[in-house]
């Protein structure tokens, strides 16, 4: 099968025009219709339905899509497999407001020459590691817990221990405390709206709550951080936790306070996730970053799921 027209047919796809497609290509629209009729022709189906908007997918083309882009992300691993390091590094850093972020972000201000690709996926630590496997990212950032399923090909090694911080407003009752213990937090409403009942982060959670009789408050829908933040604010009652190297801005008027969680510090451990055989040079300066900045909590007295101890 031609690549070329197959890499033709997604950018047609998500273009939705085949001028469009053409631009993005830098090809003549005439040669993107010659490589489109020539897939057809191969498959023996038409792929599009030409609108007035533009090109609009067949049920054929819809089926085939998928399988197209798994063929193009399958070519870059064969092609990358050889010539490591001419595209660039793909990480997934999870969220952009947390500890991860913040540290392929200094990886790069130590290596700029470093051509990165920082996505966040909406995965669980199965979906991610999935994801390692195919190719589609070369490295990301999950908690591992014991029973998860590794295939073969796949490494990880613990990088981060992200201690946690209660996040109040002016006028909760632990407001003025310079630190809590887990067990303070006890009688206490920690909101978490939308915490995933699924997956590392639940499994976290969950023994977390139970190990310090801590109740978890996730009902309600989920407004974005924003939203969460000003009814803390303005709540005498309401309190969630934060992680230490999490970032997050708010007006000055909503006062509010990241108080730290010790005696012990509870912290989430995080671990790189890759392939062993993925041989990106960027991928290996990663690690040694990362490993660089290895550090121990500032907290001796620390708890960690069991998972991990």
């Amino acid at each position: 099968m031609d690549l070329e027209a197959v890499r033709t047919f997604v950018a047609v796809a998500e273009a939705g025009q085949f001028q469009e497609a053409a631009v993005g290509l830098s090809i003549t629209q005439q040669a993107v219709s010659k490589r489109i009729a020539a897939l057809e022709k191969d498959l023996a189906v038409r792929l599009f339905t030409r609108t007035a908007r533009g090109a609009r997918l067949t049920i054929d083309g819809q089926a085939f899509l998928p399988h197209a882009r798994e063929l193009l992300r399958v070519a870059e691993r064969a092609d990358a497999s050889v010539r490591p390091g001419r595209r660039a590094l793909r990480v997934d850093v999870v969220n952009r407001r947390i500890v991860t972020a913040g540290l392929v972000q200094d990886f790069y201000r130590v290596h700029p020459e470093i051509e990165l690709d920082v996505v966040t996926l909406d995965a669980d630590v199965d979906d991610a590691v999935a994801a390692v496997e195919a190719g589609t990212i070369d490295a990301t950032f999950h908690a591992v817990p014991p029973q998860q399923h590794l295939p073969d090909a796949i490494s990880t090694v613990r990088v981060v221990d992200e201690p946690h911080q209660l996040l109040v407003g002016p006028r909760h009752p632990l407001a003025h405390a310079r630190a809590v213990t887990p067990g303070q937090l006890a009688g206490h409403r920690i909101w978490m709206p939308g915490l995933d009942a699924r997956g590392e982060v639940a499994v976290y959670y969950d023994e977390l709550a139970t190990t310090f009789g801590i109740t978890i408050d996730v009902v309600g829908p989920v407004f974005g951080n924003e939203a969460l933040l000003a009814e803390i604010a303005d709540s005498a009652d309401l309190a969630t936790l934060v992680d230490e190297g999490s970032r997050y801005l708010w007006p000055d008027s909503y006062d509010l306070r990241r108080i730290p969680v010790r005696d012990p510090a509870p912290v989430y451990p995080m671990s790189l996730i890759w392939r062993e055989d993925n041989p990106h040079p960027a991928l290996v300066e990663l690690r040694r970053y990362l490993d660089s900045r290895r550090t121990d909590p500032p907290d001796a007295n620390v708890w960690v799921p069991t998972w991990e101890q």
